[in-house]
């Protein structure tokens, strides 16, 4: 028990520090334009590549566990 007491309190000390924090750049204006633009691209598009590639992964499981779903109640009655 002391044990633990001991890494709880050295936790403690190590997570309050006097150091700054780093500040982060506020990019909330530069994405709120990027995503208003009228350029024909769906918005769960605009993202870039990452937003595409989550998205074809998305429609792919869907698309996917539907089948399954449907083979599963057809074959196993």
């Amino acid at each position: 028990m002391l044990r633990n007491m001991l890494a709880l309190r050295q936790i403690a000390q190590r997570t309050i520090s006097t150091a700054s924090r780093r500040q982060f750049e506020n990019k909330v204006p530069e994405k709120q334009k990027l995503f208003q633009e009228d350029n024909g691209i769906p918005v769960h598009l605009k993202g870039g590549v990452a937003d595409a590639l989550l998205y074809r992964a998305t429609m792919i499981l869907t698309v996917g566990g539907t089948a399954y779903a449907i083979y599963y109640t057809n074959c196993h009655q």
